[in-house]
């Protein structure tokens, strides 16, 4: 057997054994490739010398953990794989490296720095006169993508070494942004400016996972990486945020009892200051004690997805009981929205947090089960849309729930297909995996029409 015979296998296996070693701060982007090189070049020697694919990988990855402990760890932590035995070769006490403290260190200045230019720069605006606040124009609702994500794509930008063409690249796409929703005449109160605002981050998040990934956009495990850092980095900003509420209740107690009112300065800079300057530090945190987040991130996914189970079964059970349909008011149908993009995104996170050669669980039955109740969910959605549609007449609004709810219907339909064949042992997990990677592009594809296209299509009303 060649290795074209087996490319498949052999590549979830690298793809697996690569994803290990960029996750250790230890080790570059440039040594990962240099150790997969020479990975491939083992298993290449094993194969022409009549080894099965199989068989090369774990003889290479044998010979790797005598060059490099790095494959020591990989083994460690997926204890359950075969080959666990080949690269723990008697002495296996080594523990797991310790990230250098001088990168370390030399990260979180950089990071500190961005967040400090990030609270700078969502200040400047109103040296010109621009009011932070939101119902006194357009301007900030519609810039505040500009204020936090252009820093945290620099930041990936210079940790993984970006190209100066991908630096160009993720530039060009933030400032071409930029100058459209700005220079784009919407009225005051239309719908279309709300669409821009709501869309136009998740267009824009596609930017940061090209600095992210540092470039390497086409590989599946990279993406998938971009998908867990995603969920991780709201897990630590929704920390910061709980640790900045009580923060702002001590100012408040504080100020008021020597017969201060702190609220112009809570309201016009700790609190905008420090949302963009969080995000921002969250992002360094994950980076830096990913360690910790990997522990505490599937314990969360395990616990929300039964939950959020629960909660769309129960939901689609009492419909059917009481015959009562959803009410189609404008507030209700966000609402419902709003939960099905959780519900997708929590399911997106602990499908990416699974190990792709691990054989189906129990835990893979809930996602099932959680995929099938969000169909329901949205089937109902759809049908309540279209009502209002048929009674109220197209409005941008109208437009963009029936797209994003068909979008969603796609995904989840697809993802219910190939997770049962899964199931039943006749699709490997990776094709879940490509699937999902591969609607990033329609995800963001959608975002970008809404964003862009919405505004002079119906008229910047």
């Amino acid at each position: 057997m060649t290795i074209s015979e087996a490319v498949h296998p052999l590549e979830e296996q690298i793809d697996q054994w690569r994803s290990y070693l960029r996750r250790q701060r230890a080790i570059s982007a440039a040594d990962v490739d240099e150790l997969e090189d020479h990975l491939r070049d083992q298993i290449t020697t094993l194969v022409n010398a009549g080894l099965s694919p199989d068989e090369a990988f774990l003889v290479a990855v044998k010979r790797m953990g005598g060059l490099d402990s790095l494959s020591r760890e990989f083994a460690l932590e997926h204890s359950d794989r075969l080959w666990k035995q080949l690269v723990l070769s008697g002495d296996g006490g080594e523990g797991r490296g310790e990230p250098s403290t001088a990168p370390a260190s030399r990260t979180m200045w950089v990071a500190l720095a961005l967040a400090v230019a990030a609270g700078v720069t969502i200040k400047l605006p109103q040296l010109f006169g621009i009011p932070l606040d939101a119902d006194q124009g357009l301007f900030y609702p519609l810039n505040l993508s500009f204020f936090v994500l252009p820093f945290i794509a620099a930041y990936f930008a210079w940790d993984r070494s970006l190209s100066r063409s991908g630096w160009m690249w993720v530039g060009a796409g933030f400032l071409l942004s930029a100058v459209a929703v700005n220079v784009y005449p919407y009225a005051v109160e239309g719908d279309t400016a709300t669409l821009t605002a709501i869309h136009l981050p998740l267009a824009l998040w596609l930017a940061v996972g090209v600095a992210y990934v540092g470039g390497r956009w086409p590989e599946n495990d990279r993406r998938m990486d971009f998908i867990r850092f995603t969920g991780e980095l709201f897990i630590y900003f929704v920390l910061i945020a709980l640790g900045g509420g009580v923060l702002i209740a001590l100012t408040f107690a504080l100020f008021q009892a020597i017969g201060i009112d702190p609220e112009l300065l809570v309201s016009e800079w700790i609190v905008p200051v420090g949302a963009v300057g969080a995000a921002v530090v969250a992002t360094w945190l994950v980076e830096a004690k990913q360690s910790v987040i990997e522990n505490m991130a599937p314990v969360l996914a395990r616990i929300f997805v039964p939950l959020f189970a629960l909660l769309l079964l129960a939901y689609v059970v009492t419909m059917a009981v009481t015959g009562r349909g959803i009410d189609i008011e404008r507030e209700i149908l966000i609402v419902l929205d709003l939960l099905l993009v959780v519900v997708f995104g929590l399911l997106l996170y602990s499908i990416s947090a699974r190990d792709s050669l691990a054989p189906p669980g129990v835990f893979d039955w809930l996602h099932l089960t959680l995929i099938a109740a969000a169909l329901l969910v949205d089937l109902v959605a759809l049908w309540a849309i279209g009502a209002r549609i048929s009674e109220m007449g197209w409005t941008p609004n109208r437009i963009a729930a029936l797209g994003m709810n068909l979008v969603l219907l796609v995904n989840l339909a697809g993802s219910a297909f190939l997770y049962g064949r899964f199931l039943q042992g006749r699709t490997p997990f990776s094709r879940l995996w490509g699937w999902q990677m591969t609607y990033l592009y329609v995800l963001a594809g959608w975002a970008a029409v809404v964003a862009f296209l919405f505004p002079p299509l119906f008229g910047f009303r």
